[in-house]
Parts: C-alpha cells; structure tokens; sequence
C-alpha cells in the first residue's frame, strides 16, 4: 500500500498563511501622458534652447540705423557733389545721408577720428596720416577714385620738385588735402615751411587766378581743382606749363599711396594738341572711410552707391576700375572684402532692403535654434519611454534581489522578512502613476511579483542546527 506522503507541517503552515494573506488593492493612476516625465525629459533641451537663443540676441547686429552722416569736403568739390548724389541712392532704401560740409580730407579724417563728432563715414585722400600712425577704429571701404596732383608753374621747364626750391607756391588751403600732399613731397625735397620757399594758403580758381595774375610762381592742384577742363584752361594760358614728374615712378614707389599717372599726348584738347607731349604725374586715391562701427547692411549700400557713380569710364580711370579695395592706409573692413568677393547677400538680393534687414536677424535666431531644437525633439520620445520604464525596471532589480535570497533556502523568520519586501514592492507599485501606453508592463510587473512571492512561499526553510538533536530524540 502506497503510504501517504508527509508534509512538512512549517511549510504547510506557510503556504495556508501565503493564501490567505489579502490581495493589496489597486490604487494606480492611469494616465494618456505622464507630464512630469515628459517635462523632466524635455525641460534640458528647452533650457538649451532658451540659452542658444540668448546668445543668438547678444549677438545679433541691430537693426541698421535710418540715418548716416557723410563728411564730404567744401560745398561745391568732388567729394560734396559725389556725397550728394550718394544720398539720392541710400534714398531709395529709406536711408537719409546727412552731408556735412567741411575744408576737405584732413577735416574728414579728423571728425572721423573724434567719437563725438557724430560722423559715420567721409573722404579722405591718400597721404592723410602720419607715418607710423595707426587708425584702430577706422575701416576703408574701398578707394573710390584717383585725386592726381597737378603742378602748374611759370618761368624755365621744370621737371622735379626741388628746383621749385625759393620761389612762391599756392599748395592749397589749411585742412585740405592739397595741402597735406604738398607739405609731404616738398619736405621729400627739402623745401620746408618756414625757409626761403614761399607756401601760400591759396587752392581752387583762387590759386590758378593767382598763377595767371604772376603772384605765385606755381601752384598745387589736386581734386576738382585738377580735373581735365581746369587742366586744359591753365594750359591755354600763355606762358604756364603744366609739370612733368620725371621722378613720378620713384614717387610711386615710395611713397605706397601714390600712383603714377600718364596723359597721353592730346588729351585735354585735340585740335590745339594739350598737351604736346604726354605728361606724367602722380595720384594718391581717394578711400571712403567709416568707423568699425558701421552696420554691414549699411556699408553694402554705401559701396553700391560708389559703384554707381565712381564705376564710369574717364580721362583718369578705366570703366569699373573703381570702387576697388586697394589697401593703403587704412584696412579694408571686413564686410567691404566680403561684398567685393560675392557681392550682396541672397536676402538683400531679392528682398527691399528693410525686409531683408529684418530676415537677416531673424535667421540668426532661428538657424541656430532649429539646429539644436529638432533633433532635441527627436530625442524626447525614446527619453520619455526610457524614463517611465526606468521606474517599473528598478523594481525587477529588487525582485531579482530577493529571488537570490530566496534560492540559498532562508529560515522562516528571513523569509517572512523577505515577504514583507515583496509586499512592499507590490504596495509601491500599485500605488504608482503609468501611462496608459505601459499598462501591459505594469500588469507583467504585478505578475512577476505574484511569482516570486509564490516561489518564495514554496521554497524550503532551513531547519535549526541546534533544534536538530531535540527534534531527533522526540522521534526516538
């Protein structure tokens, strides 16, 4: 006959104790979205972003101003009426350019130079600066023309400076260019005010009236004062000779600022043949200089308003020899390399001017946060999930601790122990908030705890060394 099977009568009590124990009650919250996890997923990336758009905004360039100013030179000069015909250009743009009057290069600079003097950009002619002098806030934004000296004078040939040395010379007014230019090369040939060589403060229809009056022995002429027509008058007029350099390359070449520059035979009149014989001199340029302040959009306007004027073929320069960025005493700013190598920008191509200005900045803005902000949202999903399975994925890690503990066979007071774990794990969570999406992992959760609670019920209690021989003699 088959004897019946003995039970364990500690282990029968356990798993009698282990059914009856009541079902803890679902209490968890399920929810379509769980915000605080996807706000703790998202909040980084939205911090990056608001600090990418911060530094977009300290870094963006204002919008350009409505207004410029424009030292130009005397009313009336080259530089006054190319100024005004730059500011009918910037008009067409909504830009209003103040044209200030003043006694030429030397004046334009030195406004340029004083922050308070409320000058954006001017004209200044080569040979402004002394050597050695550094301009660290004063950019060029391309030389706009040739200003050739002309020399006029009466009496025996003259071919070089020097043998001017003692006699009377108009070489232009106080703070004008001329003036500038002359005092340099007469000093190159030792003639220095204060010597025996008369320096009258005399330039323009003043000087050439004087010349023809013999009041001056020669005069200095350069800028409108020395342009082709006032060239061909002086040269009809008996008895005045119009210089020939013979040392125009030496000037040329030491001085970098000046150009050496040829009339051709007949180019002032061909029917009286002026000048018999081709003529060479020498010709600083004429730059358009802007404090480093300048907004970019502005000085691409101001270089295509010199392109429309300065660009025309003459006696002096080729067709779209000018404007050019030739670097001579000042550096060529960074936007003029730019707009000289590419030209305008796409937006201020096919967009008025304001419009553009206002895309230009607002791209600055969104390229870089579109940068950073797409594939920060793409992130967010896999973060998100990662997140809400993190918090049913460290209860497996204590499951799995007990589980261990379980197998080594633990004594009965241990595995009521590791039971109360096991309903705290289920109490927990039961109590926790899961979106609707990780309900099947929630359910699979619950099961898993139920399984390991089952296994640890079944699981053989370890038996008492001490209570070993008393249990032996009781059977005896």
């Amino acid at each position: 006959m088959t004897q019946p099977s003995k039970r364990d009568p500690d282990t029968e009590s356990d798993v009698q104790s282990t059914r009856r124990r009541p079902q803890p009650r679902i209490v968890a919250r399920f929810v379509a979205i769980s915000w605080r996890d996807l706000a703790l997923t998202f909040g980084p990336i939205l911090l990056v972003c608001i600090a990418v758009i911060y530094l977009a905004v300290r870094l963006i360039q204002p919008a350009p101003p409505s207004t410029l100013t424009i030292a130009a030179g005397p009313k009336g000069s080259f530089f006054w009426n190319s100024a005004q015909k730059y500011k009918t250009i910037l008009a067409r743009n909504r830009v209003t350019l103040n044209v200030l009057e003043t006694q030429g290069s030397l004046d334009n600079l030195t406004r340029l130079e004083n922050p308070n003097s409320n000058v954006d950009v001017g004209f200044v002619q080569g040979g402004m600066t002394q050597p050695g002098t550094t301009h660290d806030h004063l950019e060029s934004l391309g030389s706009v023309s040739y200003v050739p000296l002309a020399v006029f004078y009466r009496g025996a040939l003259v071919t070089r400076l020097s043998e001017l040395k003692g006699k009377r010379l108009a070489i232009g007014a106080e703070g004008s260019g001329t003036r500038v230019l002359s005092l340099q090369l007469l000093k190159a040939n030792g003639i220095e005010p204060g010597g025996e060589t008369e320096l009258l403060p005399l330039s323009g229809d003043e000087a050439a009236k004087a010349l023809e009056n013999g009041d001056v022995d020669a005069v200095f002429l350069t800028g409108d004062s020395a342009q082709p027509p006032t060239m061909a008058k002086l040269l009809r007029t008996p008895g005045i000779r119009f210089m020939d350099f013979s040392q125009a390359d030496a000037y040329a070449r030491r001085f970098p600022y000046l150009t050496m520059m040829e009339f051709p035979m007949g180019a002032f009149d061909f029917a009286r043949n002026l000048p018999p014989r081709p003529v060479h001199t020498i010709a600083p340029t004429a730059e358009l200089v802007a404090r480093d302040s300048l907004h970019p959009a502005l000085s691409d306007l101001l270089i295509e308003a010199a392109r429309e004027v300065h660009s025309r073929a003459n006696l002096l320069q080729r067709a779209n020899e000018f404007p050019a960025p030739l670097v001579h005493e000042f550096r060529i700013s960074d936007n003029a390399e730019r707009y000289y190598k590419s030209g305008k920008s796409f937006l201020y191509r096919t967009l008025p001017f304001w419009v553009a200005s206002l895309a230009d900045r607002v791209l600055v803005v969104l390229v870089p946060l579109i940068v950073v902000l797409i594939p920060g949202l793409r992130l967010v999903p896999g973060l998100y999930r990662w997140r809400v399975k993190s918090r049913i994925y460290r209860w497996y890690g204590a499951l799995i601790a007990i589980e261990r503990e379980a197998i080594s066979g633990p004594e009965a007071s241990q595995r009521d122990a590791l039971l109360e774990r096991i309903d705290a794990i289920e109490t927990a969570v039961n109590r926790m908030k899961m979106p609707l999406a990780f309900a099947d992992q929630f359910y699979v959760l619950r099961e898993h705890i139920g399984f390991v609670r089952q296994r640890l019920a079944q699981a053989p209690v370890a038996s008492n060394e001490e209570d070993e021989p008393v249990t032996a003699q009781s059977h005896a």
